[in-house]
C-alpha cells in the first residue's frame, strides 16, 4: 500500500467518521465485491461512481464474476467481502440446498427486471395462439398455456422442449417454473434425496442453467428454445433478431423481488461497520436511480454500459432501464416499474419476500421434505437481516442524508412487502400461511408429497 493510499484512507475515515458518529470506522475499508453483468447490479456500480463508497471510508474494487455458483463459492471462502446475488442465493446456502453455508442478506437490490424470451420458431406458432389488440398487437400478459401446443408439437417429435434459467435457486427458475405452471404446463421436479438434483422429473418443459451474458448464444444455437433472464438478455435477443420477449416478471408478479446484497454471517459479526457502511452507501445509490421520477437512469445507462459493468450497448440497456420494454421488434410500451431500485420501499428485506422463495423451493422439492410454517418464519427472519438493514437506515435519517419517509416504518414490523399486485394465477400469496399456499397450487408438490 503507497503512502497516498495510506493517506487517502485516512481522510476518507476522517470524513465518514464525521457525517456519521454513531458508526465507528469501517473495520475493514478495502473490500472486494462481485457481480455479474447486469443491470441489475446498478447500486454496486452508482455507488462506486457517485463515490457514495469513498464517503463511508470504503475503498471498494468490483470485480464481474463468471457465474453464479463462481460467485457464491468466492464470498463463501472469502475471496470476496460480499456481492449481488440472486434473492434465492442466500436461503439456499443457509439451508443447505446446492452449497451448505451460512449467507445473509440485509439489503434488497431491486424489484423486478426480468423477462421471459422465446425463439423466433417459437414465437411464430404462439403467436397464432394468442389474442390481438385493436392495433393488431398480441395482448398481454401472454399466458403459458399459448405454449402447450408448442410443447406437443415437439413431443411429436421426439424433442424435448428446452428453456434457459440461470441458477436453480434463481428468481428466473422460479418465476419460469410459475409462469409455466400457471399456463398448465409441469416444469418439473427435485429430488435431492434420491441424489437428482436435474429439475426435470415429471416435466413437460425441461429447464437448465446457462449463465445470463450466455442466453441470447445460446438460443441463437438452438440449444434452448426460451429463456428467462435479466435485463440487457431479453432486449439483446431482439436487437439481435433472434428472439422474442413474451412477458416480463412484472406481468408475472407485479414489484416482485429479484436481487440482493449477500455476506456471510461470519463476516458481517467480524465487521458490523464496515457492513452498516456498506448499506448506507448503496441505499443512497438505489435513491439516486430512482430519484425525481428516474431522472438518472440515463446517466446510470451510459455508467453500466461500460464494459467493467455490463457492457453492452447502451442503447440495449436504455430500452428497459428507462421505462420502456420492447417485446416483438418495434412493439415497444410502457412500462414504468420494469427495474425499480429504491421507491415502494425496494430497499428493505421483508420476510416475505424470503418465504415466497422457500415456498417455491418446496413447491419443486428442493426442500425435500414437507415443513411447518414456523420454520418458514425462522429461516426468513434468520437470512433476511431487516434488522441490520435499520440500523442503516436509521442513520442515514439521523444525519439528514434522507428523509424518514423514504423508508417504511422502521419501528413496525414491516414483515410483509407492500405495493405489489396479484400473481398472474390470482393465487393470493399468504405469507403467513406458507403450507397453505403451497397447497393451493394446480401443479406442485403438497403436503408430504415426495416426487
Amino acid at each position: 500500500m503507497t503512502r497516498n493510499h495510506v493517506l487517502a484512507i485516512t481522510l476518507a475515515l476522517g470524513l465518514a467518521a464525521n457525517t456519521n458518529a454513531d458508526i465507528g470506522p469501517a473495520e475493514k475499508p478495502d473490500l472486494k465485491l462481485g457481480f455479474i453483468k447486469l443491470t441489475d447490479m446498478a447500486p454496486l456500480a452508482v455507488a462506486w461512481e457517485q463515490g457514495f463508497f469513498m464517503d463511508e471510508g470504503l475503498f471498494v474494487e468490483l470485480e464481474a464474476q463468471a457465474n453464479w455458483k463462481v460467485l457464491l463459492d468466492r464470498v463463501i471462502d472469502g475471496q470476496l467481502d460480499g456481492a449481488h446475488m440472486l434473492a434465492g442465493q442466500p436461503l439456499g446456502a443457509s439451508i443447505g440446498y446446492g452449497t451448505q453455508a451460512d449467507v445473509i442478506t440485509a439489503f434488497s437490490m431491486d424489484l423486478n427486471g426480468n423477462g421471459i424470451t422465446v425463439s423466433n420458431d417459437v414465437w411464430e406458432m404462439v403467436k397464432g395462439n394468442l389474442d390481438q389488440t385493436d392495433d393488431g398487437k398480441p395482448e398481454h400478459p401472454i399466458s403459458a398455456s399459448a405454449l402447450k401446443p408448442v410443447v406437443e408439437h415437439y413431443r411429436n417429435r421426439g424433442e424435448r422442449f428446452r428453456m434457459g434459467m440461470v441458477f436453480p435457486v434463481s428468481t428466473h427458475n422460479y418465476e419460469l417454473r410459475y409462469w409455466l405452471a400457471a399456463g398448465g404446463l409441469n416444469p418439473g421436479y427435485y429430488a435431492p434425496q434420491r441424489g437428482d438434483t436435474s429439475g426435470t422429473l415429471q416435466a413437460d418443459v425441461h429447464l437448465s442453467v446457462t449463465p445470463p451474458p450466455q442466453m441470447p448464444a445460446t438460443l441463437e444455437a438452438g440449444t434452448i428454445q426460451g429463456y428467462c433472464v435479466g435485463e440487457p438478455w431479453n432486449q439483446q435477443a431482439v436487437f439481435k433478431g433472434i428472439g422474442v420477449p413474451v412477458i416480463t416478471d412484472y406481468e408475472i408478479w407485479p414489484n416482485n423481488p429479484e436481487k440482493v446484497f449477500g455476506v456471510t454471517r461470519q463476516w458481517a459479526e467480524e465487521n458490523p461497520n464496515t457492513h452498516l457502511r456498506l448499506l448506507r452507501a448503496m441505499i443512497r445509490a438505489a435513491h439516486w436511480l430512482d430519484q425525481d421520477n428516474n431522472a438518472n437512469r440515463e446517466e446510470a445507462v451510459k455508467i453500466l454500459a461500460r464494459s467493467q459493468y455490463v457492457g453492452a450497448d447502451e442503447e440495449v440497456i436504455a430500452n428497459s432501464m428507462t421505462g420502456t420494454f420492447e417485446y416483438e421488434k418495434g412493439d415497444v410500451r410502457e412500462v414504468p416499474d420494469f427495474n425499480v431500485f429504491f421507491r415502494y420501499y425496494a430497499t428493505y428485506p421483508y420476510p416475505s419476500d424470503a418465504i415466497w422463495y422457500l415456498t417455491q423451493m418446496r413447491r419443486w422439492g428442493q426442500i425435500a421434505e414437507a415443513k411447518p410454517d414456523d420454520w418458514y418464519m425462522k429461516t426468513a427472519q434468520e437470512v433476511y437481516r431487516a434488522d441490520i438493514y435499520k440500523e442503516a437506515a436509521r442513520s442515514l435519517i439521523e444525519d439528514g442524508t434522507l428523509p424518514a419517509d423514504a423508508f417504511p416504518d422502521l419501528e413496525a414490523e414491516n414483515f410483509e412487502r407492500p405495493h405489489q399486485g396479484e400473481l398472474i394465477d390470482g393465487v393470493p400469496f399468504t405469507p403467513r400461511e406458507p403450507n397453505a399456499y403451497i397447497n393451493s397450487f394446480d401443479i406442485g408438490l403438497k403436503g408430504d408429497d415426495t416426487p
